[in-house]
């Protein structure tokens, strides 16, 4: 079981539950699931990078992605509808911790000159969401083996019903926010 996911029951959710008065346990907000994101609108001109970020994103995530495609066809982007234009892949359970795990304590101290993260990337509903310009960030990732440096998002969906709750929910498990 992954460390971070103990530490949630043991230490987060006692702290939550004393801040917010929650009286049932299952009022205490949780992680729900983790969706990773790579836009890849240059694989319109190269296919290849869909086959690449397939790869990296699996390396990256321990999970296969899998590939989005086009809904509309766009004449300006040379966009036809079905074709491959991203990759995604949501994480759940043990995987979700482990990769935030990895995200918090190895990939975002890598970023240069990081600050910590905007406390804009809150939604309204408890959700988090954060760019990240460069993925070989990520210690699985060989900078030397990559082609092209792709960006990706992350989405942290939570289960708290509001944008305070689910900052003391990150926050607790150690994200690192600005002050």
């Amino acid at each position: 079981m992954a460390w971070l996911k103990e530490y949630y029951q043991e230490t987060v959710v006692p702290k939550l539950r004393e801040k917010f008065g929650y009286r049932n346990l299952f009022e205490v907000p949780k992680l729900e699931k983790i969706c990773v994101n790579m836009g890849l609108g240059a694989a319109v001109q190269e296919p290849k990078l869909i086959d690449e970020a397939l790869e990296e994103l699996a390396i990256i995530a321990g999970q296969r992605p899998k590939v989005c495609r086009a809904r509309k066809s766009i004449a300006a982007f040379k966009l036809r509808a079905g074709m491959p234009i991203g990759v995604m892949v949501t994480l759940r359970k043990d995987r979700m911790y482990d990769f935030l795990t990895r995200l918090i304590h190895v990939a975002l101290p890598r970023v240069r000159d990081f600050r910590g993260l905007p406390r804009r990337g809150f939604d309204g509903r408890g959700n988090y969401t954060l760019g990240i310009e460069d993925h070989t960030i990520f210690p699985e990732i060989d900078p030397n083996k990559v082609g092209r440096i792709k960006g990706m998002n992350i989405t942290i969906v939570t289960s708290a019903e509001t944008d305070e709750e689910a900052y003391e929910l990150l926050k607790l498990m150690g994200m690192p926010f600005r002050r």
